[in-house]
């Protein structure tokens, strides 16, 4: 019964941006800019980082993962929103719709617990500096970017057969360039319930995990800061932290806005402008702002510039 149901709807069909053909137009050179603004940002980011040897410490590399992971989020869905856009082809296969939403679910919880491995890194960074080296070393930085990527794939593989193993006998319009979780479950022809309390509580113990980390490292960073009170320890420790704690903050906001709430909340109009400030600013900005904020990688930059 289950496999018929899931033949019964062989194809989505996502809700356009707009039906006029000159917004239409300017929404698609809008996006391909940014696309590509988005792919050269991190490809530099992520050249530098594995050309210049001042960059090689685990810093840099879990930031060099966190580029990767930045190039593939808009890779996800964007081309295809630009063919929308472009050639008005608005239809996806069922199939193509389940990898779609597995990519971007791994991606996102990948992020989440990578954005975590990165707290503790500086934590240990600022609070333990003598001990940095040793603790901080080339097998335990391997051990903890895989296990990142681990979790975040059998994360988004239990989503996936939660929401997919779901009847859709119905109507076939995505509400969103994507598909994404609430737009797929509010399609469901059977009762979504049941799913929806297991993905919350899932996303919500993961979620509140990586965040406690998160947030326990710069406790403790801002006590060690606060017991040294030496001459320049602040200027040091946010040009050390500043960076990462902007990018927690850009990027917890907007999950949390579009992904940590039930369907009963779900606003096609204003969830499709939180997709976007996740799914395309938020990997636009992230390299520069390390840029911005680190000398490192500001000369780093320049000379990968200056080879091209």
């Amino acid at each position: 019964m289950q496999r018929a149901n899931l033949s019964a709807v062989s194809e989505f069909v996502f809700v356009g941006l707009s039906d006029a053909p000159e917004i239409r137009l300017l929404l698609f050179v809008l996006f391909l800019l940014l696309y590509l603004a988005t792919m050269a940002g991190n490809i530099t980011l992520l050249i530098a980082i594995s050309t210049d040897s001042h960059l090689h410490s685990p810093m840099y590399f879990f930031l060099g993962n966190l580029s990767l992971l930045d190039l593939l989020c808009p890779t996800i869905t964007v081309p295809k929103m630009l063919g929308v856009l472009l050639l008005e082809h608005k239809e996806i296969s069922f199939s193509a719709c389940l990898f779609q939403h597995f990519s971007l679910i791994a991606v996102v919880g990948t992020e989440i617990f990578l954005l975590a491995v990165m707290a503790y890194d500086r934590y240990m960074a600022v609070c333990h500096p003598l001990r940095y080296p040793s603790v901080m070393s080339t097998k335990l930085c391997a051990q903890l970017a895989v296990g990142t990527w681990a979790t975040g794939l059998l994360n988004s593989l239990l989503h996936t057969s939660l929401v997919f193993t779901l009847s859709f006998c119905g109507p076939n319009k995505i509400q969103q360039y994507y598909c994404d979780i609430p737009p797929v479950l509010a399609l469901s022809c059977s009762s979504t319930h049941s799913t929806e309390l297991v993905i919350l509580v899932v996303a919500g113990v993961l979620g509140s995990g990586a965040c406690v980390v998160t947030v326990v490292s710069y406790i403790y960073i801002l006590l060690e800061i606060l017991t040294r009170n030496s001459p320049g320890i602040w200027h040091k420790a946010f040009s050390t932290c500043g960076s990462h704690l902007t990018v927690v903050c850009l990027f917890y906001g907007t999950t949390i806005c579009t992904y940590v709430r039930p369907s009963s909340t779900y606003s096609p109009q204003s969830d499709r402008v939180v997709s976007m400030l996740y799914g395309m600013l938020t990997p636009l900005l992230n390299p520069i702002i390390y840029s911005l904020r680190n000398k490192e990688v500001k000369c780093a930059l320049k000379r990968v510039i200056g080879q091209v």
